[in-house]
């Protein structure tokens, strides 16, 4: 079940390009890091949200959590991409048997795969005399079954298999604390996939995955420089050595063609729920960032620029105790844009302990 509340620890985020873990104890008002991990999956390992090579995820998985001793057995992960379908429906007012009994037919209408190959879930977000409101979800079963494989080729037991989307919103809300009135946009950017969540207050009322992400920029970079995948890494994130001999006037025109590209695809985005909302008057007021991709030199001022909005980078630990005895607070720096999923997972591991 996507929703299913079952007994779960760490947060596991398999993503296309690496692996990250984190750990968390106490209450979800007072929660402390007890353990975090990352790393790198070999090149091809994940396509388009596909694992190509089962045994080379599981060994990522189990190095991981491993040599960050993450002691828990018990996992919460989650999925995103193509293969994952969200709607807000509104249908007419009914009990929750009524519900329960004709879901399925009304998922019918929204879900373009037979509900035969998908696992599907549901959660009500509002109702009152005039309609009920719900929130569907729906994923391919054969993208969750092997996920499950590698999780538990890995030696753990995944639990919970959520949606990356609503695992970077309970970062988002554990971390932030939003009020109704706030709508932002919170932005997961990966290697492959952006994900888009536009939250007002503490309910998701529009979600998007996109097959965008931080590779199109190292790609442009290799191919119309000549660089090695290290080298154009480094220079998206704006190190770039000086005896390289390096044109950096050459940099920035690249870089920009695929800046224009994600905000051109945010505001696609901003457009289809302003389209589809019936509320008008409600505007995204900020974009919250996150995701390998986030790491990008200049990003959040160019975005910002061409948006007319405020971004900033998401803080997944803004309110989660930190030993900085224990955690290295560079290299926690360092990596805490893409760890946002993870503490999002690993948040819901809390609640269904």
């Amino acid at each position: 079940m996507l929703f299913g509340k079952k007994k779960g620890i760490a947060g596991l985020d398999v993503g296309s390009s690496s692996v990250k873990v984190v750990e968390l104890d106490g209450k979800l008002n007072n929660l402390s890091l007890v353990g975090l991990g990352y790393e790198n999956l070999p090149d091809d390992t994940i396509v388009d949200g596909q694992i190509m090579e089962m045994n080379a995820v599981s060994e990522v998985i189990q190095n991981v959590c491993r040599d960050h001793q993450i002691s828990a057995n018990q996992v919460v992960t989650g999925v995103s991409g193509h293969s994952v379908i969200v709607k807000n429906i509104v249908l007419p007012p009914m009990s929750r048997d009524e519900l329960e009994e004709s879901i399925d037919w009304h998922a019918e209408e929204h879900i373009p795969y037979d509900l035969s190959d998908v696992s599907l879930d549901y959660h009500v977000t509002n109702q009152n005399n005039d309609s009920t409101q719900v929130l569907i979800a729906a994923c391919k079963r054969e993208r969750i079954d092997s996920l499950k494989q590698a999780v538990q080729m890995a030696g753990k037991t995944p639990v919970v298999i959520d949606i990356d989307t609503f695992a970077l919103q309970n970062c988002y809300e554990i971390n932030y604390q939003p009020d109704a009135s706030q709508v932002v946009a919170l932005l997961n950017i990966g290697a492959s996939t952006m994900n888009v969540n536009i939250v007002q207050g503490v309910n998701s009322v529009f979600t998007r995955d996109i097959t965008v992400g931080g590779s199109q920029f190292t790609d442009i970079l290799q191919r119309n420089l000549g660089l090695s995948f290290q080298q154009a890494e480094a220079v998206k994130r704006g190190v770039v050595d000086p005896s390289s001999g390096m044109d950096e006037k050459a940099i920035e025109p690249l870089m920009n063609n695929v800046t224009e590209m994600v905000a051109m695809e945010i505001q696609k985005t901003f457009d289809f729920y302003r389209a589809t909302t019936e509320d008008t008057g409600v505007q995204v007021q900020k974009i919250l960032i996150s995701g390998g991709g986030s790491k990008l030199a200049g990003l959040t001022e160019e975005l910002s620029s061409k948006l007319e909005l405020p971004v900033e980078v998401l803080d997944p630990f803004r309110q989660i105790k930190v030993d900085t005895r224990k955690f290295d607070p560079d290299y926690l720096s360092e990596i805490m844009p893409e760890m946002a999923v993870a503490v999002g997972l690993a948040v819901r591991g809390v609640e269904a302990r």
